[in-house]
């Protein structure tokens, strides 16, 4: 059972978050949250508190406080729930820049010492910390990666939302797969039916695109893949955009766009908690954003955890480049193009690139011309470029059926991934679409897809069709390169992968 004690707050200071303190300096506050750390130096206490908006150190020396108050503190375990008043002392010294002087508490809960919180300062087993990952969310670098993927999820739908589209939800049980290639989630539907987890939303936003213009959606995917890299979920979020009246060369444009406005709004709002995370800001996604966003900004003090507190989860010839084109503004056409070039390759060039890293010993197997490009390939191209690369028109024979095809070259895709930089391999994959009938028709019987099942998609080419295009961007994978993380597991709250569901 867990033991409540009470050391009564007798205070009516304002309640404040960590996030909040520096415009409360010299003020006495209440905090609400939990112990995350306790030391003890003879008659000083330095609780370090946290509140899910960041960490700050208390300190308790003895003659300050009331003997209840300081046995209450002294004798407290982790993790145990409470509301701490203080006063908001300015330190230089510390992580944070602030501390607190702790005046008196209140516990609201407080962990027993025969259970004790579970995870502690010492390392763990990642088999462990996922099997506890209800709990592992609290430590600092869970919380700031957390803190970072909702403003990436935030600024993605802004990007698009202050840029005239609108945002449409494709459903999540479908009939038939997007791409048809990726193995499904099968379920039983109703009358002996069978419905399947969406892989992509993409066909169902062309047919809003041809309705609204712009458009995107934004929420779940799903796929049974059974893989164990680390780029890999079998759930995950996806942000789809797709634009009527754009072709390729726009569409890497919004891509570059969209990418850079989210790394803009990142550094912006948390900078010090990618310092807790561990990414060096300024040799990484700081060569993303727009040059005019200074990489020696001051942090914000407000998510910054002290140095004793370390989670346990902490881990240890440039080729010519295409130019963007200039993004015409149409009524469905994107707006603030980034000016902060990201390169862009076509297939031909990144496999002239790894056939030359190859002849000179930097990649240990050679790629072959037609294939698609692997993890270590990815990883070489991306590690030539600080900021992501762009590959386009690759090889129509494995990619998706619904691809439009060079007209220069048919056996090439109008496709474009995009990589991260650092090995963190794709982020965004698009197309523009076939918007022929009869090419589509003929793409979907060549992929041995049902055709009756595709019918209402092949509708959209016969009632008024036009060039259209657009990109996906699983959200972790993004989280994953921004944050510098090794493993799209600590991504998303609860990572759902091929040997693991719970919790």
């Amino acid at each position: 059972m867990s033991e409540s004690v009470t050391t009564p707050v007798t205070t009516s200071a304002p309640l404040a978050t960590i996030a909040s303190l520096s415009a409360h300096e010299g003020q006495t506050i209440t905090l609400r949250g939990w112990l995350y750390n306790l030391r003890a130096s003879g008659k000083l206490l330095f609780p370090i508190f946290r509140d899910g908006t960041g960490t700050i150190q208390g300190i308790v020396p003895k003659a300050a406080v009331s003997e209840e108050v300081f046995e209450t503190l002294k004798n407290l375990t982790l993790e145990s729930s409470l509301t701490v008043t203080g006063k908001v002392r300015a330190d230089s010294r510390a992580p944070s820049g602030y501390e607190l002087d702790v005046e008196s508490i209140e516990v609201l809960q407080r962990v027993p010492e025969d259970t004790p919180f579970p995870i502690t300062l010492k390392e763990h087993g990642v088999d462990f910390l996922m099997e506890h990952r209800h709990l592992w969310l609290r430590t600092p670098r869970q919380s700031a990666i957390l803190r970072v993927r909702a403003t990436i999820m935030r600024a993605a739908a802004e990007y698009f939302d202050t840029n005239g589209f609108i945002r449409t939800d494709p459903p999540i049980l479908t009939p038939n797969a997007c791409e048809g290639t990726s193995e499904l989630f099968e379920m039983d539907y109703f009358d002996d039916d069978k419905a399947y987890l969406t892989q992509s939303g993409q066909l169902y936003i062309e047919a809003t695109a041809l309705a609204l213009g712009k458009v995107y959606s934004f929420g779940p995917t799903f796929r049974a893949e059974k893989s164990k890299t680390r780029r890999h979920l079998t759930e995950f979020w996806m942000i789809e955009p797709e634009v009527a009246f754009l072709e390729l060369d726009g569409l890497m444009n919004l891509a570059e766009g969209f990418i850079t406005h989210i790394v803009t709004r990142v550094l912006e709002s948390h900078r010090a908690d990618l310092k807790v995370i561990g990414k060096d800001i300024a040799n990484a996604i700081s060569t993303t954003a727009p040059d005019a966003i200074s990489t020696t900004a001051p942090d914000a003090i407000s998510t910054t955890a002290p140095s004793p507190t370390k989670d346990p989860s902490s881990r240890p010839e440039r080729s010519e480049v295409e130019g963007s084109a200039s993004l015409p503004q149409q009524p469905n056409q994107p707006h603030n193009v980034s000016t902060n070039k990201f390169p862009r390759l076509s297939y031909d060039e990144a496999h002239a690139m790894l056939e030359k890293a190859f002849a000179e010993g930097k990649l240990e197997a050679p790629h072959k011309y037609g294939d698609d490009f692997g993890s270590p390939d990815e990883t070489y191209i991306s590690s030539q470029f600080s900021k992501p690369v762009m590959i386009h028109r690759y090889p129509a024979a494995f990619k998706a059926f619904y691809m439009q095809p060079d007209p220069l070259d048919p056996t090439k895709a109008l496709c474009v991934d995009v990589l991260a930089p650092e090995g963190y391999g794709e982020i965004i994959g698009g197309s523009q679409r076939i918007d022929s009938y009869d090419l589509l028709k003929s793409r979907i019987e060549e992929h041995h897809l049902p055709l009756d099942a595709f019918q209402w998609y092949l509708d959209l080419r016969k009632y008024g069709s036009v060039p259209h295009a657009g990109f996906g961007m699983g959200i972790e994978r993004a989280v994953a390169w921004i944050c510098g993380l090794d493993h799209v597991r600590e991504t998303i709250p609860f990572a759902r992968t091929l040997n693991r569901i719970y919790p």
